[in-house]
């Protein structure tokens, strides 16, 4: 992780062709030239608009070059209140663009292609919402809603309390209610009412990323390489949550990786995180059964450039509902301290 308003050493092209190109035949010298032309640009108007970037760990491997903060929408969202800069450029999906400006509410948010939505986010409206509660309020006269972060910002107003990978249990079990309407992932949800007494209602919502990946696919690699260590996101299935031997936010991915004894993984989350681990930790050996997030990798440095010389693509939220969606992630990083 990058802390600081400068952001990482800048690399020259041959540099930065030597570290990406451990990674994949599409990092070419020619490609990283530009790369770090653009690199270069893009510090340059970080300095010019005291602008600070924070990128999430599934971004394409050359945003890391830029990051001030590399990590998971919990780091990101703790991180964002605490950044001293007047400008935000999200590095990640509309969502946590969104976050970031649920919390600083006087600082600009860009976020560099409003293109880069969510899936899971996209299952659940926060009216659909409003009736569901009431709904399961007529049963549950208890009920409280525990909303995943991956979630738009009339989600989280509508919610008691957010979560993310990483504390979902923990909000859960910090909660004064039995009964628990978790949204908007299936999966998750599933993970954590195995994980608690209370009761555990589930809206039908997935992150097509992680449902698409199969246990055979996982099988397969323990096959080969007995071994290895599975470390798999709660946001998969529940046959293959059962192959793991950790199931783990990203950011505990990365730092079980590098303090394990163990010298193999297979990573089981979108791509870009086992890219970093690549880079990161070259002495250790990482597989990969994941998946690309198509919105993710909608982020580039040339969008990122665009983004902060053009001040274009700003987060804007009715005063309303980033009031009530502040509440719901400022209940999370109170229980989760």
């Amino acid at each position: 992780m990058h802390n600081g308003s400068t952001g990482p050493q800048e690399k020259t092209p041959h540099q930065l062709y030597e570290h990406l190109a451990q990674l994949d035949s599409g990092y070419t010298l020619e490609a990283c030239t530009q790369y770090a032309a653009w690199i270069h640009e893009i510090h340059e108007l970080k300095r010019r608009h005291n602008a600070v970037i924070l990128a999430h760990n599934y971004q394409r491997p050359e945003i890391f070059e830029v990051a001030d903060v590399i990590g998971d929408s919990l780091e990101l969202a703790r991180q964002s209140k605490q950044v001293a800069s007047d400008v935000v450029v999200f590095c990640g999906v509309h969502f946590m663009a969104e976050t970031a400006k649920i919390v600083n509410p006087e600082r600009m948010v860009l976020l560099p292609d409003l293109q880069a939505g969510c899936s899971l986010a996209e299952s659940i409206t926060g009216e659909a919402l409003a009736d569901r509660k009431e709904e399961l309020r007529q049963v549950y006269p208890d009920l409280q809603v525990v909303c995943y972060v991956n979630t738009t910002a009339d989600v989280k107003a509508e919610s008691d309390v957010c979560c993310t990978s990483s504390n979902a249990v923990q909000v859960v079990e910090a909660l004064d209610t039995e009964n628990i309407l978790f949204v908007p992932d299936e999966n998750l949800a599933r993970y954590v009412q195995n994980e608690t007494s209370k009761n555990i209602i589930a809206w039908q919502g997935n992150c097509y990323v992680h449902h698409q990946i199969t246990p055979e696919q996982i099988q397969e690699v323990r096959d080969k390489l007995p071994q290895v260590k599975v470390l798999v996101h709660p946001e998969c299935r529940e046959d293959v949550l059962a192959l793991a031997d950790a199931v783990l936010s990203t950011s505990a991915m990365m730092r079980y990786a590098k303090e394990s004894p163990a010298q193999e993984f297979l990573i089981v989350t979108e791509c870009g995180l086992s890219d970093r681990l690549l880079l990161e930790v070259p002495e250790k050996k990482f597989y990969k059964s994941c998946k690309l997030c198509a919105y993710m990798k909608m982020i580039t440095l040339e969008g990122v450039r665009d983004s902060l010389r053009d001040g274009r693509f700003e987060i804007t939220l009715p005063e309303e509902t980033r009031i009530g969606a502040q509440r719901s992630l400022d209940r999370m990083l109170a229980l989760n301290a």
